[in-house]
């Protein structure tokens, strides 16, 4: 059987309608998916998050709809605050985050979910560099009898910028503690996400301590953005395996354009 798994941070669902048709389609076993709103209170579409001069349209129950759309899945939420999106004028509180989706044939048998930086907000989405969570699933295979983990984080946003920080680094520590109170070590392991760090970043020495390898750097990949996105630096995503995964295929998907982000997909066994 081969394992196909999908990494993407989704932007909010800003571009719902490609988006939910690229996540049905694709037919991935794991979905590991970034900047996910849920707003229970909502039966609104559409609602704007605001921060000072920045307006962002949200797609306000996109993990109930993304939820709905694949239901051969297990979803799993994973919040990193609770702050308010608007409806007009009007006020709604909405929790954001972590998303992950597992095929049902796929056994969870452990998973932890955490921060790496700071800590839950229940009052507002935090100062800047706001808190970051990760989340982590252990997944039995049963076609093919072994067990595999899998990782994501959305790594925090510096205004100045991708390099290396302290708080960069303490955030690695704890990503690769959190995987460590469920992966055995003799085990495949992926870890995904946006991590908002350059491809020389201290995260990936770090990591490699684990065993891991990244898939962008070190298969030539130079660009995980779509045309949505204007600026420079054209690296934020990455995905990572251990030796013992056997990686089919692999790519950044440039097409189609689901978010300001490219999509990494990986087949494996």
């Amino acid at each position: 059987m081969v394992l196909r798994i999908v990494s993407l941070n989704a932007w909010g669902g800003s571009l719902h309608a490609p988006l939910m048709d690229y996540l049905a389609d694709v037919d991935a076993d794991v979905i590991c998916l970034q900047e996910v709103a849920r707003t229970p209170s909502s039966a609104q579409d559409w609602l704007t998050y605001r921060d000072h001069d920045v307006a962002l349209q949200q797609r306000a129950n996109l993990f109930d709809e993304i939820r709905a759309a694949l239901p051969g899945h297990d979803g799993f939420f994973a919040p990193t605050a609770r702050g308010d999106l608007f409806d007009g004028d009007r006020a709604i509180p909405s929790e954001f985050g972590l998303a992950t989706f597992a095929r049902t044939s796929l056994t969870v048998i452990a998973q932890a979910q955490d921060f790496v930086h700071g800590a839950f907000s229940p009052d507002g989405w935090g100062p800047h560099p706001r808190a970051r969570n990760a989340h982590c699933l252990r997944l039995f295979n049963h076609e093919d009898g072994f067990s595999i983990t899998i990782a994501q984080m959305h790594g925090l946003r510096d205004v100045a910028g991708k390099g290396d920080t302290p708080a960069r680094d303490t955030q690695t520590q704890a990503l690769v503690e959190l995987i460590g109170r469920i992966w055995h070590g003799d085990e495949r392991l992926v870890v995904c996400g946006d991590f908002n760090v350059l491809p020389d970043s201290r995260m990936f020495g770090a990591l490699g301590e684990l065993g891991l390898t990244d898939l962008i750097t070190s298969r030539g990949h130079t660009d995980t953005r779509t045309s949505y996105y204007q600026k420079p630096g054209r690296f934020a995503d990455y995905m990572l395996v251990t030796p013992d995964v056997e990686v089919i295929r692999f790519d950044a998907v440039a097409e189609p354009e689901v978010s300001d982000h490219r999509a990494l997909l990986l087949e494996m066994r």
